[in-house]
């Protein structure tokens, strides 16, 4: 399934809390977390298909607090907390209208 670098473009740049939202059957922010470096920065609690993530999101980044991987875009974001590859990430965030 081909996919247009407009669309890659935008995935790359979207803000990985918007992502989180769109994937997750509940996510809320931590309204205790300070950021030490980037004001913009939030750490988020999430389960998306049943499994239980805490997030760290500074715009398109994340960082995984428990299995202490990293990513940036929506794509990274979707194949890390669906679990999926590359070819089933993009169809979800399709599927939902990312």
């Amino acid at each position: 399934m081909p996919v247009d670098n407009a669309l890659l473009q935008h995935w790359h740049a979207l803000d990985a809390a918007v992502v989180l939202r769109a994937l997750a059957e509940h996510a809320k922010p931590d309204p205790d977390f300070r950021p030490r470096k980037d004001h913009r920065t939030m750490r988020w609690y999430a389960c998306v298909g049943g499994r239980e993530f805490t997030l760290v999101i500074t715009g398109p980044k994340f960082f995984d607090d428990h299995t202490q991987e990293s990513g940036g875009g929506a794509i990274d974001l979707a194949m890390h907390v669906l679990g999926v590859p590359f070819g089933k990430a993009v169809k979800q965030l399709k599927a939902r209208g990312i």
